[in-house]
C-alpha cells in the first residue's frame, strides 16, 4: 500500500472567528488589530477577513496593516438568505459585491457564503421555521448560481458555500442534496469540518463522494459529550458554542490525521482555515489556544506556520 502524498497543496490560515469574533462590531469582541497582531505572533500567515466590515474597508489602508504583520488574505464569510427570494438576491449582490471588490483588491479568490441562521446569534431564539418549503430551496439554489456567476463575472471571485448548523444546510443529507442541485462550475462547497461533526455527518465521506467540490475548508472540531448534551436538550448553537463544543483539534471529532489524508489525496491546491467558535470570551483566551492550534497543525504536516514572535 503506498504513502499518502504529504500535505504540500494545504495551506494553512486561520479566521477571527478563532478569537470569538462574530459580529463586525461587539464589545465581547478584539479589535480588528489586536487580531492581526496576535496571529501573527502565534504564527500565521494567511486570514480570513471575518464578518463582513470587522477588518478596514479601505484597500490600501488594509494593505499596508497587512503587510506590516507579514500576513496576508485568503477570503472573506458574509451571510445571505437567499431562500427569501428575488429582494434577498438583490441585497446578497451588493453586500457580496462589497466584500468580493475588497478580496480582489487584497489578492484573495475565495468568498464564503454563509446561509442565514434560523436562531437568533446572541439569544439562540428561533426566528424562521427550521425547515423550507419547495420554493424556498428553488430560490436559494437558483440564487446562489446567480450569485456566484454576479461575482465572479464582476471581480474574478469564487464563492464558496458553508454549511452550519442551525441553518436549512446543515445535515449531510441536506449537503449533498445541496450540491446536487446547484452548478458545480459556479458553486463549490467550504466544507466546515464542525458543523459537520456537529449535525453528525461524515467528513470523509463527503471529501469521498464529492472531491471535485471541495475547494475550501474551514477546520474545526466538535466535543462528542458536549454535543451528546446538546443535542439531547435541543440547544441552539450560541448555546452550544458556550458550553465549549468546538475544541481544540486533538480533543475532537472528526479526526484530523484521517480527515488531513483524505484532503491531500485529491492532491489540489486548498486553503484550509482554523475556526474554533470561541464567542463571547475573554481577551485573554484566544492566543495561547490559537498558539497550540498552530503547533498542532504544523506537526500535522500543515504550514505555512512561523516561529511564536513573543511580544510585539
Amino acid at each position: 500500500m503506498s504513502a499518502r502524498p504529504p500535505l504540500h497543496c494545504l495551506t494553512l490560515a486561520t479566521a477571527p472567528d478563532s478569537w470569538g469574533v462574530w459580529f463586525a462590531q461587539d464589545p465581547h469582541q478584539v479589535t480588528w488589530d489586536v487580531y492581526l497582531d496576535e496571529i501573527a505572533r502565534a504564527g500565521y500567515a494567511y486570514t480570513e477577513l471575518g464578518p463582513q466590515g470587522f477588518m478596514p474597508q479601505d484597500p490600501e489602508q488594509l494593505k499596508d496593516e497587512l503587510a506590516a504583520r507579514d500576513l496576508k488574505v485568503c477570503g472573506g464569510t458574509v451571510f445571505a438568505g437567499l431562500h427569501k427570494g428575488a429582494e434577498a438576491l438583490e441585497q446578497a449582490k451588493i453586500e457580496f459585491g462589497q466584500e468580493a471588490r475588497l478580496l480582489s483588491a487584497l489578492g484573495a479568490e475565495y468568498l464564503v457564503h454563509l446561509p442565514e441562521q434560523y436562531t437568533d446569534q446572541h439569544t439562540g431564539e428561533s426566528i424562521q421555521g427550521v425547515d423550507m418549503d419547495q420554493d424556498q430551496w428553488t430560490n436559494l439554489v437558483t440564487g446562489t448560481d446567480e450569485l456566484a456567476r454576479f461575482i465572479y463575472e464582476s471581480y474574478g471571485v469564487k464563492l464558496v458555500f458553508h454549511p452550519h448548523a442551525d441553518t436549512h444546510v446543515d445535515t449531510q443529507d441536506r449537503i449533498e442534496r445541496f450540491l446536487a442541485d446547484t452548478d458545480p462550475g459556479l458553486v463549490n462547497l467550504c466544507l466546515d469540518t464542525g458543523h459537520v461533526a456537529y449535525c453528525e455527518g461524515d467528513n470523509v465521506d463527503i471529501v469521498h463522494k464529492f472531491p471535485e467540490r471541495i475547494t475550501y475548508v474551514h477546520l474545526k472540531s466538535v466535543d462528542a459529550k458536549v454535543r451528546a448534551h446538546v443535542l439531547a436538550q435541543d440547544l441552539p448553537l450560541s448555546d452550544a458554542v458556550q458550553l465549549g463544543v468546538m475544541c481544540e483539534p486533538w480533543d475532537g471529532e472528526p479526526d484530523m490525521p484521517t480527515f488531513l489524508g483524505a484532503l491531500g489525496d485529491l492532491d489540489r491546491d486548498i486553503y484550509t482555515v482554523i475556526e474554533q467558535d470561541l464567542y463571547p470570551v475573554t481577551a485573554d483566551v484566544p492566543l495561547p489556544i490559537g498558539a497550540r492550534t498552530a503547533g498542532y497543525y504544523a506537526g500535522c504536516g500543515l504550514g505555512p506556520v512561523r516561529r511564536w514572535r513573543g511580544s510585539r
